[in-house]
């Protein structure tokens, strides 16, 4: 009798042990209106003077967090970027020269965004993770998928919470040979973009499993 009692009890109290695991893991869809993502494309070569540095935007961004404030080595984060939406802001530059920098950009020479249409960074890992004043300080590690090349990479990131919404800031660089694609040049390389890129981003998302 006492182990029939035993068995009921644990039927019941497995399903409320689910929901708390549940529980413990926040889901939170990217908001676009609430991030930012900006690429930074600097200029070198014997002209570098006669050319300019180019500032790019994303305006597509989506994807979903996992985020668990009680053991947040479990956090996990997709991010996808719609290539073709990647766009010259270049202050100073004229409307015209900013046509010409984003479809050189979204042609064949650099993203090929109609053959390479999303460019998708998706974690693997959580490392070196602190709480701060104001939220996490941790290291994410990832795979980046751009041009049809996945490779691992790895940032530093501040994380804040605050109600429903996830706030998170972090920059990476990286280079475009070892995505396969051939920086830039004119002039017979008198002029070139750099190799390396710097991209900043702050990403919000809101909660949706309240």
């Amino acid at each position: 009798m006492m182990k029939l009692r035993f068995a009921c009890t644990l039927v019941f109290l497995l399903p409320l042990v689910s929901v708390t695991r549940a529980q413990q893991t926040a889901e939170y869809s990217i908001d676009p209106r609430m991030s930012k993502l900006e690429i930074n494309v600097y200029r070198e070569g014997l002209l570098k003077a006669f050319g300019h540095d180019h500032l790019i935007e994303a305006k597509e961004v989506a994807g979903s967090v996992q985020f668990d404030a009680k053991k947040i080595e479990n956090s996990s984060v997709r991010l996808t970027v719609e290539a073709k939406s990647l766009t010259a802001i270049d202050p100073g530059e004229s409307e015209k020269d900013r046509r010409e920098v984003q479809a050189t950009m979204t042609g064949e020479k650099v993203l090929d965004a109609s053959k390479f249409p999303e460019i998708v960074f998706s974690s693997t890992s959580v490392s070196d993770a602190r709480q701060s004043s104001d939220g996490w300080e941790l290291t994410l590690i990832g795979k980046l998928d751009l041009h049809g090349v996945g490779k691992p990479v790895r940032f530093q990131l501040h994380v804040h919470s605050e109600g429903s919404q996830l706030r998170a800031q972090g920059e990476v660089s990286l280079l475009q040979t070892e995505y396969g694609i051939k920086p830039v040049a004119v002039g017979g390389g008198s002029v070139k973009v750099k190799d390396k890129l710097k991209i900043s981003f702050a990403i919000g998302a809101n909660r949706t499993n309240l």
